[in-house]
């Protein structure tokens, strides 16, 4: 087996910016769905994500509930949980927190080739600046003794958003406040009439 690379696709990475756009001022968090691809296995798809909470982030009884309604919801189409995202609360801290590494550890009992991904606040800030093909993120794998690892910026392939112009349309949806439309499970937990799959945000 080779190095893992992670190819997501243009919808669940923005999804999960948005999400943390929405939410400046807090923490947010979310999972990656997605699979072992079947043509290469050495490549994760992440084909779609679900934002989790802007709030008491590591609060387990709804993690756990939101976590059983994804894997149902996703097993009957044959995906799965496959990694994490994470946004800190600051915009200048750029270090991978114990809340992140313990929902990675667990989603990594189920998909040990799980990934965990951090906004990185500088390179979003950057962007309108400079449109760079690359995800506005930081690749956190475990290495063999079990400890997240940042994967470094010489390694950047390994994370690959699937369409090249995801930033620009990132961009777009960030200028137009499209982030607004974005519903979390905090959202759903307080009012189950809205969605936390977000079937309009795309629309």
């Amino acid at each position: 087996m080779g190095e893992l690379r992670y190819e997501i696709s243009q919808d669940a990475y923005i999804k999960l910016v948005l999400h943390a756009q929405k939410h400046k001022a807090a923490a947010v968090n979310g999972v990656l769905i997605g699979r072992v691809s079947p043509r290469n296995d050495d490549v994760v798809e992440v084909t779609d994500s679900v934002p989790l909470f802007h709030s008491h982030l590591g609060l387990l009884p709804n993690l756990e509930i939101s976590l059983i309604l994804i894997e149902e919801h996703y097993s009957a189409q044959g995906l799965f949980i496959v990694g994490y995202f994470h946004a800190n609360e600051r915009y200048d801290d750029a270090e991978l927190n114990g809340v992140a590494k313990n929902i990675g550890d667990h989603i990594c009992r189920y998909f040990p080739q799980a990934a965990v991904l951090l906004l990185d606040s500088k390179k979003l800030e950057a962007l309108p600046k400079k449109i760079d093909q690359r995800p506005v993120m930081q690749l956190y794998i475990r290495d063999a003794s079990k400890n997240w690892k940042l994967v470094g910026s010489d390694s950047g392939s390994r994370l690959v958003t699937k369409e090249p112009a995801a930033n620009t349309l990132l961009l777009d949806y960030i200028t137009t406040e499209k982030w607004q439309g974005i519903v979390d499970f905090n959202d759903h937990l307080d009012d189950l009439s809205k969605d936390w799959l977000n079937p309009e945000l795309f629309k």
